[in-house]
């Protein structure tokens, strides 16, 4: 049988990293992960303990399509707890992890062959979702004095129907404040495109508050997730806050192409959202974690680094070290046994000169890849 056209999207190479140190530890091997974006930690133990209860008295069927309604109350209250943001609930739509909600977001407000903005360095399986869909992604290159994230004039005279916008970022961490996010969204308007905000990574946040596009208006996508700050990335549950005129489209959608988020996935998101000690004692370690990455790798050679404002990864522009990012990835897990993932995930264009590294794992093994790397590196000259 044939293939589809729209199947022919690139791999995703940190999965492709992290098979290779599958197999170097099947060897007997000890390997630092710095490639891959999850939590060391589990879901929280309310959480778990919440849905082995509900086990006992639930057979745990479907939900309706926009997901539990007391999840989606709870999550209209964390805004106002975060943002002060007065949130209707019923514009809260649960959904299959974040990837669930990019392909609900896309499939609402764009149609085949439309022109979305994407930032580059960027999260990789926007660029592919958009083509799997029959979308055009387009990469907007931002640059090092903007933070790597677009800006207004990026945007300008590009005929786009919709622009998608991460903060804080993966590759890079980086963050737009109010004013920054507020003028891209005034500029998506002013060319008629959608505006999307990918928040994944909110509550991950070192020395200032992300800011939600909720803060400026209500008439864009804002998604986010169980998966990082709330560190149950196998539960696959997200969300995705939609205008009010939009909840019946989005609700259609979602009804025909998933039914509805794990029934079970929902259970525990509920009791997590209240777990906030444990959750703060896990951002504790990441911020220990992020201060070792910004004291240690400058010392093993890797300079110029993005400025990690939230999320748990360190951008590194390796240019005066390789212009092949993936046999350096994998020169550092042969000889360090560190798993690096390189940034041609990231960014098709400059990728080939940039690595990222996770430091999400325990202070123990951020540590000791530190140590491992500075004596690679010292070692290659």
């Amino acid at each position: 049988m044939r293939n589809s056209s729209r199947s022919k999207v690139d791999p995703f190479i940190v999965m492709d990293v992290m098979e290779a140190a599958r197999k170097a530890e099947e060897q007997g091997r000890h390997i630092i992960h710095m490639e891959v974006g999850q939590p060391s930690t589990g879901a929280p133990e309310a959480a778990r303990r919440a849905l082995a209860e509900a086990l006992d008295a639930d057979a745990m069927g479907y939900t309706v399509a926009l997901g539990l309604p007391a999840l989606r109350r709870r999550i209209a209250q964390l805004y106002g707890e975060w943002y002060n943001v007065d949130l209707n609930p019923d514009r809260v739509v649960i959904t299959p992890g974040s990837s669930g909600a990019f392909i609900l977001s896309f499939t609402s407000l764009f149609d085949s062959g439309d022109r979305v903005g994407i930032g580059a360095p960027g999260y990789p399986s926007y660029r592919q979702i958009l083509s799997a869909l029959g979308m055009q992604p387009v990469d907007i290159q931002t640059a090092p004095e903007h933070r790597l994230q677009p800006v207004a004039e990026d945007i300008r005279n590009q005929n786009l129907a919709g622009l998608m916008v991460a903060s804080p970022a993966n590759p890079t961490g980086t963050m737009l404040d109010k004013p920054a996010l507020a003028a891209l969204m005034e500029a998506a308007q002013a060319e008629g495109a959608s505006f999307i905000s990918d928040e994944i990574y909110h509550g991950l946040e070192y020395e200032a508050k992300a800011v939600t596009a909720l803060e400026i208006s209500d008439e864009a996508y804002v998604i986010n997730s169980f998966s990082k700050y709330f560190s149950m990335t196998g539960w696959r549950v997200g969300w995705m806050v939609v205008p009010e005129d939009h909840i019946r489209t989005v609700e259609r959608i979602a009804q025909n192409m998933f039914i509805c988020a794990p029934h079970a996935s929902q259970v525990a998101a509920l009791a997590a959202m209240d777990c906030g000690e444990e959750l703060e004692a896990n951002l504790a370690v990441y911020a220990r974690n992020r201060a070792l990455m910004l004291e240690g790798l400058p010392k093993a050679g890797f300079t110029k680094i993005a400025p990690p404002d939230g999320a748990f990864y360190v951008y590194a522009d390796v240019s005066d070290l390789t212009n092949d990012s993936r046999s350096f990835a994998a020169e550092i897990l042969e000889n360090a046994g560190v798993a690096v993932t390189p940034g041609l995930d990231f960014d098709p264009v400059r990728g080939a000169t940039t690595l990222r590294f996770s430091y999400a794992r325990s202070t123990a093994d951020i540590e000791e890849g530190l140590a491992r790397l500075k004596t690679f590196m010292e070692a290659r000259g």
